[in-house]
């Protein structure tokens, strides 16, 4: 990775995702977490303030190390019991069967290989274990996805692979076949940007 994704990437996402819009819904999908977990693209480690005491150990992957600089000092801050590697989430060491729950949030967007991602996710699952997400993607509006499809290609170049225009909820259910989901834009957030998916599947036995 360049100067840019190391550490211009970091400053921005850190900037732009501690706002308390953002943090009302960390701690609405983190509130039922629980036992072994595993979170996916952690970026600057803004949901770590948020777990719950039912999480057993939380294991951390993110492969942009620039995001370290501010990871670390949340890391240190936590009284979980946390192991941090840097990898990415379409290809996970893991055992299949290890975890009780699996959390994104706004991470499934900037995955390249995401469907990969998804199977990953699901893989390493217990039977019945929980995949907590909240993503921002395709809107259900025909005017806004035009928008959306004209600006992904720059949105991936500003932002490290995000795109804009990812139909989640489909993408999720090519692997989940029980979800509970919420759809809704972000109140003060242009709709290009604040579509969003919040939900939880569930995987089966």
């Amino acid at each position: 990775m360049g100067f840019y994704s190391n550490f211009i990437v970091p400053w921005g996402l850190e900037w732009a995702m501690s706002d308390p819009t953002f943090t009302q819904y960390r701690q609405a999908i983190l509130a039922d977490v629980y036992g072994e977990v595993l979170e996916i693209g952690v970026g600057t480690g803004l949901n770590l303030p948020y777990y719950p005491t039912e999480v057993r150990r939380l294991t951390m992957i993110e492969p942009n190390a620039g995001m370290n600089r501010f990871l670390q000092k949340r890391i240190e801050a936590s009284p979980l019991s946390i192991n941090y590697q840097i990898l990415n989430g379409e290809k996970l060491p893991m055992q299949d069967n290890y975890f009780d729950c699996v959390v994104s949030t706004w991470t499934l967007c900037s995955i390249a290989q995401v469907d990969q991602a998804i199977s990953e996710i699901y893989r390493v699952l217990k039977p019945q274990g929980k995949f907590f997400f909240i993503e921002h993607g395709l809107s259900k509006d025909p005017t806004v996805q035009v928008w959306q499809n004209r600006l992904t290609p720059l949105q991936k170049l500003i932002a490290d692979g995000c795109h804009l225009n990812r139909p989640i909820i489909n993408l999720v259910s090519e692997q989940f076949k029980t979800i509970s989901l919420k759809e809704f834009y972000v109140p003060n957030v242009s709709k290009i940007l604040g579509y969003m998916y919040q939900g939880v599947a569930i995987k089966s036995d």
